[in-house]
Protein backbone atom coordinates (compact mmCIF):
# COMPACT_ATOMS: atom_id res chain seq x y z
CA UNK A 1 0.00 0.00 0.00
CA UNK A 2 2.75 2.54 0.75
CA UNK A 3 4.19 2.11 -3.00
CA UNK A 4 0.61 2.36 -4.44
CA UNK A 5 0.61 6.45 -2.02
CA UNK A 6 3.92 6.85 -3.30
CA UNK A 7 3.22 6.39 -7.01
CA UNK A 8 0.13 8.36 -6.61
CA UNK A 9 1.37 11.52 -4.83
CA UNK A 10 4.62 11.18 -7.68
CA UNK A 11 1.99 11.00 -10.34
CA UNK A 12 -0.04 14.17 -9.14
CA UNK A 13 3.81 15.90 -8.86
CA UNK A 14 4.75 14.85 -12.42
CA UNK A 15 1.47 15.88 -13.40
CA UNK A 16 1.65 19.48 -11.93
CA UNK A 17 5.36 20.05 -12.98
CA UNK A 18 4.31 19.06 -16.89
CA UNK A 19 1.46 21.75 -16.40
CA UNK A 20 4.15 24.43 -15.07
CA UNK A 21 6.99 23.97 -16.96
CA UNK A 22 6.13 22.85 -20.34
CA UNK A 23 4.31 26.46 -20.93
CA UNK A 24 7.26 28.07 -19.29
CA UNK A 25 9.83 26.69 -21.33
CA UNK A 26 7.99 27.20 -24.88
CA UNK A 27 8.18 30.94 -23.45
CA UNK A 28 11.43 30.65 -22.73
CA UNK A 29 12.24 29.57 -26.17
CA UNK A 30 10.12 32.15 -27.56
CA UNK A 31 11.75 35.67 -25.39
CA UNK A 32 15.18 33.98 -26.73
CA UNK A 33 14.42 34.00 -30.32
CA UNK A 34 12.45 37.32 -30.13
CA UNK A 35 15.30 39.22 -28.84
CA UNK A 36 17.84 37.53 -31.23
CA UNK A 37 15.54 38.70 -34.29
CA UNK A 38 15.08 42.12 -32.85
CA UNK A 39 18.49 42.42 -32.70
CA UNK A 40 18.93 40.97 -36.44
CA UNK A 41 15.81 43.05 -37.37
CA UNK A 42 17.58 46.35 -35.61
CA UNK A 43 21.18 45.43 -37.94
CA UNK A 44 19.13 45.07 -40.77
CA UNK A 45 17.21 48.10 -41.14
CA UNK A 46 20.65 50.35 -40.46
CA UNK A 47 22.13 48.49 -43.13
CA UNK A 48 18.90 49.33 -45.36
CA UNK A 49 19.59 53.21 -44.41
CA UNK A 50 23.53 52.99 -45.92
CA UNK A 51 22.11 50.96 -49.25
CA UNK A 52 19.37 53.45 -50.16
CA UNK A 53 22.37 55.98 -51.16
CA UNK A 54 24.43 53.28 -52.86
CA UNK A 55 22.20 51.52 -55.12
CA UNK A 56 21.16 55.25 -56.32
CA UNK A 57 24.90 56.64 -56.41
CA UNK A 58 25.77 53.11 -57.55
CA UNK A 59 28.93 53.93 -54.97
CA UNK A 60 28.55 50.10 -53.02
CA UNK A 61 32.19 50.42 -51.29
CA UNK A 62 31.31 52.20 -48.03
CA UNK A 63 28.41 49.40 -47.45
CA UNK A 64 30.32 46.58 -48.95
CA UNK A 65 32.92 47.83 -45.48
CA UNK A 66 30.35 47.79 -43.44
CA UNK A 67 29.08 43.84 -44.41
CA UNK A 68 32.50 42.91 -43.96
CA UNK A 69 33.12 43.72 -40.67
CA UNK A 70 29.80 43.33 -39.52
CA UNK A 71 30.57 39.48 -41.00
CA UNK A 72 33.97 39.53 -39.21
CA UNK A 73 32.87 40.82 -35.68
CA UNK A 74 29.45 38.79 -35.35
CA UNK A 75 29.89 35.96 -37.75
CA UNK A 76 26.51 36.68 -38.88
CA UNK A 77 26.38 37.23 -43.16
CA UNK A 78 24.49 39.55 -45.32
CA UNK A 79 23.81 40.48 -48.54
CA UNK A 80 22.10 43.26 -50.75
CA UNK A 81 19.78 42.64 -53.56
CA UNK A 82 18.27 45.02 -55.68
CA UNK A 83 14.38 44.86 -56.57
CA UNK A 84 15.30 42.10 -59.77
CA UNK A 85 16.98 40.13 -57.16
CA UNK A 86 20.43 40.68 -58.20
CA UNK A 87 23.25 40.72 -55.66
CA UNK A 88 24.21 43.76 -55.24
CA UNK A 89 27.18 43.67 -51.80
CA UNK A 90 27.09 40.25 -49.63
CA UNK A 91 29.50 39.49 -46.86
CA UNK A 92 31.58 36.39 -47.25
CA UNK A 93 29.86 34.13 -44.71
CA UNK A 94 26.51 35.07 -46.07
CA UNK A 95 24.30 31.73 -48.05
CA UNK A 96 21.08 31.17 -48.78
CA UNK A 97 19.47 28.87 -46.77
CA UNK A 98 15.77 27.94 -45.91
CA UNK A 99 13.52 30.55 -45.53
CA UNK A 100 15.44 33.46 -47.28
CA UNK A 101 13.69 33.68 -50.62
CA UNK A 102 10.52 33.91 -48.78
CA UNK A 103 12.16 36.69 -46.73
CA UNK A 104 12.96 38.77 -49.63
CA UNK A 105 9.51 37.79 -51.38
CA UNK A 106 8.21 40.15 -48.37
CA UNK A 107 11.17 42.05 -47.74
CA UNK A 108 10.96 43.30 -51.56
CA UNK A 109 7.06 43.96 -51.01
CA UNK A 110 7.94 46.57 -48.50
CA UNK A 111 7.61 45.02 -44.96
CA UNK A 112 10.20 43.91 -42.74
CA UNK A 113 10.48 39.69 -41.87
CA UNK A 114 12.19 37.37 -39.34
CA UNK A 115 11.76 33.79 -38.90
CA UNK A 116 11.53 31.64 -36.96
CA UNK A 117 9.17 32.38 -34.54
CA UNK A 118 10.78 30.27 -31.90
CA UNK A 119 13.79 28.57 -31.90
CA UNK A 120 13.95 24.73 -30.51
CA UNK A 121 16.81 22.52 -29.19
CA UNK A 122 16.23 20.11 -31.99
CA UNK A 123 16.32 21.93 -34.37
CA UNK A 124 19.11 23.69 -36.31
CA UNK A 125 17.51 26.14 -39.06
CA UNK A 126 19.18 29.19 -38.76
CA UNK A 127 17.22 33.00 -38.19
CA UNK A 128 16.42 34.65 -41.25
CA UNK A 129 15.61 38.49 -40.79
CA UNK A 130 15.27 40.81 -44.41
CA UNK A 131 14.21 44.76 -44.35
CA UNK A 132 13.09 46.72 -47.56
CA UNK A 133 15.71 49.47 -49.06
CA UNK A 134 13.32 52.61 -49.39
CA UNK A 135 14.17 55.57 -51.13
CA UNK A 136 11.76 57.99 -50.95
CA UNK A 137 8.47 55.74 -50.73
CA UNK A 138 10.42 53.64 -53.12
CA UNK A 139 11.97 49.98 -52.23
CA UNK A 140 14.86 49.56 -54.15
CA UNK A 141 16.40 46.35 -53.21
CA UNK A 142 16.26 44.42 -49.30
CA UNK A 143 19.02 43.20 -46.99
CA UNK A 144 18.98 40.36 -45.91
CA UNK A 145 21.01 38.12 -42.98
CA UNK A 146 20.97 34.62 -42.09
CA UNK A 147 22.87 34.26 -38.27
CA UNK A 148 23.18 31.24 -36.95
CA UNK A 149 20.85 29.68 -34.32
CA UNK A 150 23.57 28.03 -32.32
CA UNK A 151 23.98 30.41 -29.59
CA UNK A 152 20.04 30.66 -29.00
CA UNK A 153 19.66 26.94 -29.22
CA UNK A 154 22.71 26.87 -26.57
CA UNK A 155 20.71 28.92 -24.16
CA UNK A 156 17.18 27.51 -24.65
CA UNK A 157 18.98 24.36 -24.03
CA UNK A 158 20.35 25.54 -20.76
CA UNK A 159 17.07 27.16 -19.57
CA UNK A 160 15.62 23.78 -20.21
CA UNK A 161 17.91 21.88 -18.65
CA UNK A 162 17.37 23.84 -15.31
CA UNK A 163 13.94 23.54 -15.84
CA UNK A 164 14.46 19.84 -15.71
CA UNK A 165 17.04 19.85 -12.99
CA UNK A 166 14.39 21.87 -11.06
CA UNK A 167 11.59 19.41 -12.06
CA UNK A 168 14.24 16.13 -10.41
CA UNK A 169 14.68 18.22 -7.50
CA UNK A 170 11.39 18.54 -7.01
CA UNK A 171 10.40 15.18 -7.79
CA UNK A 172 12.42 14.24 -5.10
CA UNK A 173 11.48 16.26 -2.63
CA UNK A 174 8.06 14.41 -3.35
CA UNK A 175 9.21 11.26 -3.09
CA UNK A 176 11.06 12.03 0.34
CA UNK A 177 8.13 13.72 1.45
CA UNK A 178 5.80 11.07 0.25
CA UNK A 179 7.44 7.96 1.91
CA UNK A 180 7.09 10.44 5.15
CA UNK A 181 3.90 10.50 4.70
CA UNK A 182 2.85 7.44 3.85
CA UNK A 183 4.73 5.81 6.40
CA UNK A 184 2.63 8.62 8.72
CA UNK A 185 -0.81 7.31 7.34
CA UNK A 186 0.02 3.99 7.09
CA UNK A 187 2.16 2.98 10.30
CA UNK A 188 -1.08 2.70 12.71
CA UNK A 189 -2.41 0.02 9.68
CA UNK A 190 1.12 -2.03 9.82
CA UNK A 191 0.92 -1.62 13.72
CA UNK A 192 -2.89 -2.80 13.67
CA UNK A 193 -2.00 -5.53 10.94
CA UNK A 194 0.81 -7.00 13.51
CA UNK A 195 -1.49 -7.04 17.18
CA UNK A 196 -3.81 -8.60 14.86
CA UNK A 197 -1.36 -11.73 14.13
CA UNK A 198 -0.30 -11.63 17.66
CA UNK A 199 -3.84 -11.56 18.83
CA UNK A 200 -4.20 -14.58 16.60
CA UNK A 201 -1.09 -16.52 18.06
CA UNK A 202 -2.48 -16.19 21.45
CA UNK A 203 -0.97 -12.94 23.23
CA UNK A 204 -4.26 -11.58 24.08
CA UNK A 205 -2.81 -8.54 25.78
CA UNK A 206 -1.50 -7.24 22.58
CA UNK A 207 -2.81 -3.78 22.08
CA UNK A 208 -2.62 -0.84 19.36
CA UNK A 209 -0.57 2.63 20.14
CA UNK A 210 -3.42 4.73 19.43
CA UNK A 211 -1.78 8.10 19.41
CA UNK A 212 0.02 7.42 16.25
CA UNK A 213 -1.25 8.21 12.31
CA UNK A 214 -4.03 10.49 11.27
CA UNK A 215 -7.25 11.59 13.38
CA UNK A 216 -9.28 8.77 11.34
CA UNK A 217 -6.68 6.21 12.45
CA UNK A 218 -6.20 7.04 16.32
CA UNK A 219 -10.48 6.72 16.62
CA UNK A 220 -9.81 3.20 14.87
CA UNK A 221 -7.22 2.03 16.94
CA UNK A 222 -8.94 3.25 19.93
CA UNK A 223 -11.64 1.12 18.98
CA UNK A 224 -9.98 -1.55 17.81
CA UNK A 225 -8.46 -1.52 21.33
CA UNK A 226 -11.77 -1.57 23.08
CA UNK A 227 -13.17 -3.93 20.82
CA UNK A 228 -9.51 -6.54 22.09
CA UNK A 229 -10.63 -5.90 25.30
CA UNK A 230 -14.02 -6.89 25.40
CA UNK A 231 -13.46 -10.06 23.42
CA UNK A 232 -10.62 -10.63 25.99
CA UNK A 233 -13.14 -9.89 28.62
CA UNK A 234 -15.59 -12.29 27.23
CA UNK A 235 -13.37 -14.66 26.49
CA UNK A 236 -11.96 -14.97 30.41
CA UNK A 237 -15.23 -14.75 31.64
CA UNK A 238 -16.47 -17.92 29.63
CA UNK A 239 -13.22 -20.05 30.70
CA UNK A 240 -13.47 -19.06 33.98
CA UNK A 241 -17.64 -20.22 33.97
CA UNK A 242 -16.70 -23.37 32.19
CA UNK A 243 -13.97 -23.97 34.76
CA UNK A 244 -15.79 -22.48 37.65
CA UNK A 245 -19.05 -24.60 37.01
CA UNK A 246 -17.35 -28.06 35.99
CA UNK A 247 -15.23 -27.68 39.18
CA UNK A 248 -18.76 -26.33 41.34
CA UNK A 249 -20.49 -29.46 39.91
CA UNK A 250 -18.47 -31.90 41.12
CA UNK A 251 -19.62 -31.50 44.67
CA UNK A 252 -22.87 -32.59 44.01
CA UNK A 253 -22.53 -34.64 41.78
CA UNK A 254 -19.97 -36.70 43.79
CA UNK A 255 -22.74 -36.61 46.81
CA UNK A 256 -26.06 -37.53 44.44
CA UNK A 257 -23.74 -40.45 43.29
CA UNK A 258 -22.79 -41.93 46.51
CA UNK A 259 -26.49 -40.99 47.58
CA UNK A 260 -27.75 -43.34 44.47
CA UNK A 261 -25.23 -45.86 45.49
CA UNK A 262 -26.14 -46.09 49.05
CA UNK A 263 -30.05 -47.49 47.57
CA UNK A 264 -28.21 -50.40 45.61
CA UNK A 265 -29.01 -52.83 48.66
CA UNK A 266 -32.20 -51.92 49.42
CA UNK A 267 -33.44 -52.44 45.98
CA UNK A 268 -34.81 -55.80 45.55
CA UNK A 269 -36.72 -55.75 41.84
CA UNK A 270 -34.05 -56.85 39.41
CA UNK A 271 -35.59 -53.80 37.40
CA UNK A 272 -34.90 -51.54 39.91
CA UNK A 273 -31.17 -52.57 40.42
CA UNK A 274 -30.90 -52.53 36.22
CA UNK A 275 -32.10 -48.53 36.83
CA UNK A 276 -29.83 -48.57 39.84
CA UNK A 277 -26.75 -49.33 37.97
CA UNK A 278 -27.66 -47.14 34.76
CA UNK A 279 -28.14 -44.27 37.31
CA UNK A 280 -24.57 -44.90 38.65
CA UNK A 281 -23.19 -45.07 34.62
CA UNK A 282 -24.94 -42.08 33.93
CA UNK A 283 -23.05 -40.24 36.98
CA UNK A 284 -19.58 -41.44 35.82
CA UNK A 285 -20.76 -39.98 32.34
CA UNK A 286 -21.45 -36.62 33.85
CA UNK A 287 -18.20 -37.09 36.12
CA UNK A 288 -16.35 -37.81 33.25
CA UNK A 289 -17.67 -34.81 31.06
CA UNK A 290 -17.21 -32.61 33.63
CA UNK A 291 -13.56 -32.97 34.04
CA UNK A 292 -13.17 -33.16 30.85
CA UNK A 293 -14.78 -29.53 30.24
CA UNK A 294 -11.94 -27.94 33.10
CA UNK A 295 -9.26 -29.68 31.18
CA UNK A 296 -10.70 -27.88 28.50
CA UNK A 297 -10.98 -24.51 30.08
CA UNK A 298 -7.33 -24.55 30.92
CA UNK A 299 -5.73 -25.85 28.28
CA UNK A 300 -7.63 -22.55 26.59
CA UNK A 301 -6.26 -20.28 28.60
CA UNK A 302 -2.68 -21.18 28.19
CA UNK A 303 -0.25 -18.23 27.49
CA UNK A 304 2.93 -18.66 25.10
CA UNK A 305 4.46 -20.02 27.75
CA UNK A 306 6.93 -22.67 26.66
CA UNK A 307 9.23 -25.70 27.87
CA UNK A 308 11.43 -28.21 26.16
CA UNK A 309 10.32 -31.29 26.72
CA UNK A 310 11.87 -35.22 25.62
CA UNK A 311 9.23 -36.32 23.49
CA UNK A 312 10.48 -39.62 23.03
CA UNK A 313 10.27 -40.07 26.63
CA UNK A 314 7.34 -38.25 27.28
CA UNK A 315 5.94 -41.40 24.64
CA UNK A 316 7.13 -44.09 26.48
CA UNK A 317 5.36 -42.60 30.08
CA UNK A 318 2.11 -42.49 28.67
CA UNK A 319 2.75 -46.09 26.79
CA UNK A 320 3.40 -47.53 29.99
CA UNK A 321 0.63 -45.82 31.54
CA UNK A 322 -2.05 -47.24 29.33
CA UNK A 323 -0.36 -50.75 29.59
CA UNK A 324 -3.05 -51.75 31.88
CA UNK A 325 -6.12 -50.55 30.07
CA UNK A 326 -4.64 -52.05 27.16
CA UNK A 327 -4.00 -55.83 28.63
CA UNK A 328 -7.41 -55.19 30.11
CA UNK A 329 -9.13 -54.89 26.65
CA UNK A 330 -6.74 -57.35 24.83
CA UNK A 331 -5.13 -54.81 22.85
CA UNK A 332 -1.60 -54.69 21.75
CA UNK A 333 0.30 -51.66 22.74
CA UNK A 334 3.66 -50.73 21.55
CA UNK A 335 5.75 -47.69 21.00
CA UNK A 336 8.76 -47.06 18.43
CA UNK A 337 11.05 -44.45 19.02
CA UNK A 338 14.97 -43.64 19.00
CA UNK A 339 16.83 -44.18 22.20
CA UNK A 340 17.91 -40.66 21.76
CA UNK A 341 16.44 -37.78 23.27
CA UNK A 342 13.92 -36.30 20.91
CA UNK A 343 12.73 -32.38 22.42
CA UNK A 344 9.92 -30.73 21.03
CA UNK A 345 9.00 -26.64 22.40
CA UNK A 346 5.20 -26.96 23.65
CA UNK A 347 3.25 -25.18 25.79
CA UNK A 348 2.97 -27.16 29.24
CA UNK A 349 1.75 -31.24 29.07
CA UNK A 350 0.83 -30.68 25.42
CA UNK A 351 2.75 -33.53 24.35
CA UNK A 352 1.29 -35.81 27.53
CA UNK A 353 -2.12 -34.23 27.33
CA UNK A 354 -2.71 -35.12 23.16
CA UNK A 355 -0.80 -38.41 23.55
CA UNK A 356 -3.56 -40.02 26.81
CA UNK A 357 -6.30 -38.08 24.28
CA UNK A 358 -5.02 -40.29 21.22
CA UNK A 359 -4.26 -43.56 22.86
CA UNK A 360 -6.98 -43.35 25.00
CA UNK A 361 -9.52 -43.63 21.20
CA UNK A 362 -7.02 -46.08 20.01
CA UNK A 363 -7.41 -48.43 23.24
CA UNK A 364 -11.13 -48.04 23.34
CA UNK A 365 -11.91 -48.40 19.39
CA UNK A 366 -9.29 -51.11 17.98
CA UNK A 367 -11.46 -53.64 20.10
CA UNK A 368 -9.95 -57.11 21.25
CA UNK A 369 -6.95 -58.38 19.42
CA UNK A 370 -6.49 -54.76 17.83
CA UNK A 371 -2.78 -53.18 17.26
CA UNK A 372 -1.61 -49.31 18.78
CA UNK A 373 1.43 -48.28 18.01
CA UNK A 374 3.18 -44.91 19.14
CA UNK A 375 6.22 -43.70 17.14
CA UNK A 376 7.86 -41.13 17.11
CA UNK A 377 10.76 -39.36 14.85
CA UNK A 378 12.26 -36.13 14.11
CA UNK A 379 10.21 -34.71 10.70
CA UNK A 380 10.15 -31.31 8.53
CA UNK A 381 12.13 -29.49 10.60
CA UNK A 382 10.00 -30.70 14.21
CA UNK A 383 9.03 -33.36 16.24
CA UNK A 384 6.62 -35.90 14.84
CA UNK A 385 4.69 -38.50 17.15
CA UNK A 386 2.39 -41.34 16.01
CA UNK A 387 -0.79 -43.15 17.10
CA UNK A 388 -1.85 -45.47 14.55
CA UNK A 389 -4.77 -48.13 15.42
CA UNK A 390 -6.48 -51.00 13.24
CA UNK A 391 -10.00 -49.84 14.75
CA UNK A 392 -13.00 -49.42 12.62
CA UNK A 393 -11.41 -45.25 11.36
CA UNK A 394 -13.36 -42.92 10.12
CA UNK A 395 -14.93 -41.84 6.64
CA UNK A 396 -13.65 -38.15 5.36
CA UNK A 397 -16.58 -36.26 6.95
CA UNK A 398 -16.25 -37.56 10.01
CA UNK A 399 -12.49 -36.45 9.79
CA UNK A 400 -13.49 -33.38 9.57
CA UNK A 401 -15.57 -33.08 12.22
CA UNK A 402 -13.67 -35.13 14.61
CA UNK A 403 -12.38 -32.12 16.66
CA UNK A 404 -15.81 -30.60 17.39
CA UNK A 405 -16.82 -30.34 20.94
CA UNK A 406 -19.04 -33.12 22.01
CA UNK A 407 -18.83 -34.22 18.44
CA UNK A 408 -18.77 -38.49 18.15
CA UNK A 409 -19.53 -40.67 15.69
CA UNK A 410 -23.01 -42.21 15.18
CA UNK A 411 -21.79 -45.93 15.61
CA UNK A 412 -19.93 -45.27 19.06
CA UNK A 413 -22.54 -43.61 20.65
CA UNK A 414 -22.88 -46.30 23.44
CA UNK A 415 -19.16 -46.25 24.29
CA UNK A 416 -17.97 -44.20 27.24
CA UNK A 417 -16.63 -40.83 26.45
CA UNK A 418 -17.48 -37.07 26.74
CA UNK A 419 -16.20 -35.92 23.25
CA UNK A 420 -13.97 -34.02 24.01
CA UNK A 421 -10.70 -35.66 24.17
CA UNK A 422 -9.62 -34.75 20.57
CA UNK A 423 -10.76 -31.23 21.28
CA UNK A 424 -7.95 -31.04 24.08
CA UNK A 425 -5.27 -32.27 22.20
CA UNK A 426 -6.30 -29.53 19.28
CA UNK A 427 -6.34 -26.68 21.65
CA UNK A 428 -2.88 -27.50 22.98
CA UNK A 429 -1.61 -28.79 19.57
CA UNK A 430 -2.53 -25.04 18.33
CA UNK A 431 -1.26 -23.33 21.48
CA UNK A 432 2.16 -24.97 20.82
CA UNK A 433 2.23 -23.75 17.17
CA UNK A 434 2.12 -27.52 16.13
CA UNK A 435 0.01 -29.71 14.07
CA UNK A 436 -2.29 -32.19 14.89
CA UNK A 437 -3.61 -34.51 11.64
CA UNK A 438 -5.78 -37.60 10.88
CA UNK A 439 -5.87 -39.74 8.35
CA UNK A 440 -7.16 -42.67 7.24
CA UNK A 441 -4.97 -46.03 7.92
CA UNK A 442 -3.90 -49.28 5.17
CA UNK A 443 -5.67 -51.07 5.35
CA UNK A 444 -8.09 -50.20 7.78
CA UNK A 445 -8.06 -48.18 11.28
CA UNK A 446 -6.82 -44.57 11.96
CA UNK A 447 -3.29 -42.52 11.91
CA UNK A 448 -3.09 -39.43 14.11
CA UNK A 449 -0.41 -37.72 13.84
CA UNK A 450 1.26 -34.68 16.48
CA UNK A 451 3.79 -32.28 15.23
CA UNK A 452 5.59 -30.05 17.24
CA UNK A 453 8.35 -27.40 16.83
CA UNK A 454 12.21 -28.15 18.27
CA UNK A 455 13.81 -25.58 20.52
CA UNK A 456 15.71 -24.44 17.35
CA UNK A 457 12.71 -23.05 15.93
CA UNK A 458 12.53 -19.91 18.41
CA UNK A 459 13.53 -18.76 21.80
CA UNK A 460 12.54 -21.19 24.81
CA UNK A 461 12.47 -20.70 28.65
CA UNK A 462 15.17 -22.50 29.10
CA UNK A 463 18.24 -20.40 29.97
CA UNK A 464 20.31 -22.14 27.54
CA UNK A 465 18.35 -22.48 24.84
CA UNK A 466 19.42 -26.30 24.94
CA UNK A 467 16.59 -28.03 25.97
CA UNK A 468 16.82 -30.28 29.57
CA UNK A 469 19.15 -33.21 29.82
CA UNK A 470 18.02 -36.61 29.06
CA UNK A 471 15.95 -38.37 31.78
CA UNK A 472 15.67 -41.71 32.32
CA UNK A 473 13.62 -43.66 29.70
CA UNK A 474 10.63 -45.10 31.03
CA UNK A 475 10.17 -48.60 29.11
CA UNK A 476 7.32 -49.37 27.62
CA UNK A 477 5.62 -52.91 29.42
CA UNK A 478 4.91 -55.79 26.51
CA UNK A 479 1.51 -56.11 26.24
Amino acid sequence: MRRRLVISYLLLMVLVLIALETPLAMTLASRETDRVRADRLADATRFASLAGPALRGGSTGPLQSELRSYDDLYGIGAAVVDRDRRSVVSSARFHSAVGTAEALDTALAGQQVSGPDSVWPWADAPVVVAAPINDGGEVLGAVVTVSPATDVRRTVTGWWLALAVIGLLAVLACVLTAFGLAGWVLRPVTELDAVTHEITEGDRGARVQHHLGPPELRRLMTSFNTMADAVSDVMDRQRAFVAHASHQLRNPLTALRLRVEELGPSLTDPEGRTEHRLALEETDRLALVLDALLTLARAESQENERVVVDAADVAASRVAAWQPLARHRAVTLGLDAPDTPVYARTVPTAVDQALDALIDNAVKFSGAGGVVTVTVSARDGGVALEVRDTGPGMTESQLGQATERFWRAPDVQNIDGAGLGLTIAAVLVDASDGRLTMRAGTPRGLVAGLWFPTPDDGPCDDADGAGPPAPARLPAAAS
